[in-house]
């Protein structure tokens, strides 16, 4: 209500899967929201009607179509009281929905707003914080086990499939992105897709993956090698990653920059001679989804609120020979005290023999 009242709306049109979820509890993937100062309105269609109410009832007013869910909500919005100015999620909402409220014939203004409830979901409360911890624990023992049975003449996607199912069996409810598994010199694609490239000995093996856990994702990434004792320059290039991820995983606190917080493991990894290596920013928001608000990025002047959940993933690329991404999630605290680890943070560079 404060955010409406701050950005002068009577209303708000919900139509993120991620904030309908935030701000009712309903998980469906077919929904209309509206919050307005004196009632929350959930329009969906007759798949989810006892799912809606088991899930949103205490919170919303749950309106189940069997037609369209378009025209329903805008029957029930007329029931809302009087309402002149309503905001909807431009970021969200394609162009063909935003021509309905032309269509609907009714004297609304519709404003188009950004992020609105992103910039609520910001900070995690105990609940939204131990969900991330219980999905990022999850992932790190489904790499162990997933590890103990990685051996060289394995092809990526065969190691996905381990890992996936893995998630599965301890109980993840789904993958919050595609799985990356990459191999030799693929590690050095950030945002490689698993492929039938066969992995051999001594290879990099990177595995960049997630958990979700009541609805919450965990991110991880770990980088091993596999089936050798690594080289020097292997040894080399772990630590200059791994130094940076220890800086950065000690140092970010709530209340820094986005752009101080990616320093931390931006100017090691330069004094040491890989700037130009380090092509991505620092970390990104965890919550309902994967990337949400804040972005721990060289361009972020923006100050990391407190109680944010955030990853910490440096990493070093080099064409033609592999890369190192070392990736942990940590909660900043509202007072500005020291990030808690929420994943398991082993970090030490492992060999799969």
């Amino acid at each position: 209500m404060r955010a409406l009242d701050a950005d002068g709306l009577d209303g708000l049109l919900v139509v993120s899967r991620a904030n309908i979820r935030y701000l009712t509890g309903f998980s469906g993937s077919a929904a209309l929201v509206a919050v307005t100062r004196g009632d929350v309105l959930l329009v969906t269609d007759f798949r989810y009607d006892e799912q809606a109410h088991a899930e949103a009832g205490e919170v919303a007013r749950i309106e189940v179509e069997s037609t369209s869910v378009w025209d329903r909500f805008f029957r029930e919005l007329v029931t809302l009281g009087p309402l002149t100015e309503i905001g909807y999620e431009a970021h969200a909402l394609t162009v063909h929905d935003a021509r309905r409220f032309a269509e609907a014939g009714k004297p609304w203004r519709w404003r188009p707003v950004t992020e609105l409830v992103e910039r609520l979901r910001a900070a995690k409360d105990a609940g939204e914080v131990a969900a991330i911890r219980g999905a990022a624990l999850l992932a790190g023992e489904a790499l162990h086990r997933t590890l103990a049975q990685v051996r060289p003449g394995m092809t990526e996607l065969a190691i996905t499939g381990l890992l996936e199912g893995a998630l599965r069996q301890l109980g993840s409810e789904g993958h919050p992105f595609a799985t990356i598994v990459a191999s030799g010199p693929r590690s050095a694609l950030p945002h490689a897709r698993s492929s039938t490239r066969v992995v051999a000995v001594g290879e990099w093996l990177l595995l960049d993956f997630g958990a979700q856990v009541d609805g919450y994702c965990a991110d991880i990434t770990r980088t091993v090698v596999v089936g050798a004792r690594a080289s020097e320059r292997q040894r080399a290039l772990y630590g200059v990653v791994y130094d940076a991820q220890r800086s950065a995983r000690g140092g970010v606190r709530a209340g820094m920059s986005g752009r101080d917080a990616d320093a931390l493991a931006r100017e090691p990894i330069t004094a040491r001679g890989f700037g130009d290596a380090f092509g991505h920013s620092l970390g990104h928001g965890l919550g309902l989804e994967v990337h949400e608000a804040p972005r721990l990025s060289k361009t972020n002047a923006e100050a990391l609120p407190g109680g944010a959940v955030v990853t910490v993933e440096p990493g070093v690329y080099l064409a033609g020979e592999g890369g190192v991404r070392i990736e942990d999630d940590v909660h900043l605290p509202p007072d500005g005290g020291a990030a808690q680890l929420l994943s398991d943070g082993l970090t030490d560079l492992v060999e799969v023999m």
